[in-house]
C-alpha cells in the first residue's frame, strides 16, 4: 500500500477512529485502526466490538492495499505534523511496518495483519429511514444528560429511541432517565420510521453519533434492527450494538396532574441556582425553592460551610410551596432550555416536578425532589 493524503483529512479520520478505540485492550488488534486504500479513496475502520466506525476520504493511491496500525499512536503523530502537510503512508508487508513521511519527518510503525482485524457482522435492518442531522442532534443532545451511569441498571445506560403517540400524532421519541431525573424529547417522525423497534442506544454511541451531526441540513441514513443501529453519511458509517434489555415504562413517571405553575427566565434561574449552590455541601447539593405569589426564593443552608439565598421574580399564582432539589439536576435541566422561559409544574413538595420550555410540549423533563 502506498498513499498520499492531506494532513487535515487524515487528522479528521484518525480523530474519529481513536475515540472509538478503547485505550486499554486485552486484545492487541482492537487498539489498531484498519486502513484500506483502493481506487482514489482510503478508509479507516475502528472498533471496540460494540461500535464500529468507518471513515472514507479521498487520497492519491499509488498502490492499493490494507494494514492495521496503533490508532492512538498514528493520531498523535498526525496531530503533531504541520498544517497543510502532505502525508505519505507506505506499508512494507514483508517487514511488518508502515512508513509515515511528511516533509522531513519520518516514522516507522509496527503493523498487525489485516486478517486479524474483527469486522462487525452485517445485519438485516428492520427499519431504514433518512433524517436531518439537526433533528437527530436535538433528540440526543437534550436527552443525554439524564443517562444513568449506574452499571447495575445497564438498561438505563443509554437513550431509548422509539416511535410514540403524542398530541401531534406519531413522533420519534428519545427518552433517558437515571431514576432521579428524566428527559423525554419528541421530533417529527421521518418517513419510513414508523416501524422502528424500540432500541436503547448506548451512551458511548450517543457521544460518537453527535460528532457526525455538525451540519444541521445533512441527511443521515438511519437503519435499525432489534440488535443494532447504524448511522451513515456520504463518508462515514457508524454501526453499534444496542443494549439488550427492556426500558422501563417511563410514562408512569411523567406527572399528568401537576397544576401549580411557575414561569421563570431560564438563564436567570440557572445563574441564581449556580450562585446559591456554591455553599451547598458536595454530598447533597441541596437547594430549597420557596414559592409565593410572583416570587421565588432559592436558599441553601449548609451547617459546615454557610448559607445563601437569592430572590427571583417569577410568574406564580398558586398557594405557597417549599420544595428541595439537587442543584446539579436543576442546572442540567435549565441548561436544556433553548427558549427564553422555563415552565415548572408542581404538585406537592414530595412529588416529581415537570419542566418544559415555554408552551413547547415536545421536550419535557421530570426531576425528583429531595428533603431539605
Amino acid at each position: 500500500m502506498k498513499v498520499s493524503i492531506e494532513r487535515a483529512a487524515l487528522m479528521k479520520a484518525m480523530s474519529r477512529a481513536q475515540s472509538v478505540v478503547e485505550r486499554r485492550n486485552t486484545i492487541p488488534i482492537l487498539a489498531n485502526v484498519l486502513i484500506e486504500a483502493e481506487g482514489d479513496s482510503i478508509s479507516f475502520r475502528a472498533t471496540d466490538l460494540d461500535i464500529e466506525v468507518v471513515d472514507r476520504t479521498g487520497a492519491m493511491v499509488s498502490q492499493a492495499g490494507s494494514t492495521t496500525v496503533a490508532a492512538a499512536l498514528l493520531h498523535d503523530i498526525v496531530r503533531k505534523l504541520p498544517d497543510g502537510a502532505m502525508v505519505e503512508l507506505n506499508e512494507d508487508s514483508a517487514a511488518g511496518r508502515m512508513e509515515i513521511r511528511a516533509g522531513r519527518s519520518h516514522f516507522s510503525l509496527a503493523t498487525l495483519p489485516r486478517e486479524d482485524f474483527p469486522v462487525m457482522a452485517s445485519s438485516e435492518y428492520d427499519t431504514n429511514f433518512s433524517a436531518k442531522a439537526g433533528l437527530l442532534r436535538r433528540l440526543f443532545d437534550k436527552a443525554k444528560f439524564a443517562i444513568s451511569t449506574e452499571e447495575t441498571r445497564y438498561y438505563l445506560n443509554g437513550i431509548y429511541l422509539h416511535s410514540a403517540s403524542a398530541a401531534g400524532g406519531q413522533m420519534l421519541r428519545a427518552v433517558a432517565t437515571d431514576g432521579h431525573r428524566l428527559a423525554c424529547i419528541d421530533a417529527e417522525l421521518p418517513d419510513g420510521a414508523d416501524t422502528i423497534p424500540g432500541v436503547i442506544v448506548p451512551r458511548k454511541t450517543v457521544t460518537e453519533v453527535l460528532k457526525l451531526l455538525a451540519d444541521d441540513d445533512a441527511d443521515i441514513a438511519v437503519s435499525v434492527s432489534e440488535t443494532k443501529i447504524r448511522f451513515a453519511t456520504a463518508d462515514i458509517t457508524l454501526t453499534s450494538k444496542v443494549i439488550d434489555g427492556s426500558f422501563p415504562d417511563y410514562t408512569r413517571v411523567i406527572p399528568q396532574a401537576n397544576e401549580k405553575r411557575m414561569e421563570v427566565d431560564a438563564a436567570d434561574f440557572a445563574k441564581a441556582v449556580d450562585r446559591v449552590s456554591t455553599v451547598s455541601s458536595e454530598r447533597s447539593r441541596a437547594v430549597k425553592m420557596s414559592l409565593d405569589e410572583d416570587r421565588l426564593i432559592l436558599s441553601v443552608n449548609a451547617p459546615d460551610s454557610g448559607a445563601a439565598d437569592e430572590e427571583l421574580a417569577v410568574a406564580y399564582a398558586d398557594e405557597r410551596l417549599e420544595i428541595g432539589f439537587n442543584a446539579k439536576y436543576l442546572l442540567e435541566i435549565a441548561s436544556q432550555v433553548d427558549r427564553e422561559n422555563a415552565v415548572f409544574l408542581f404538585n406537592s413538595s414530595g412529588d416529581p416536578t415537570l419542566m418544559r420550555e415555554g408552551n413547547d410540549d415536545s421536550a419535557v423533563y421530570v426531576v425528583m425532589p429531595m428533603r431539605v
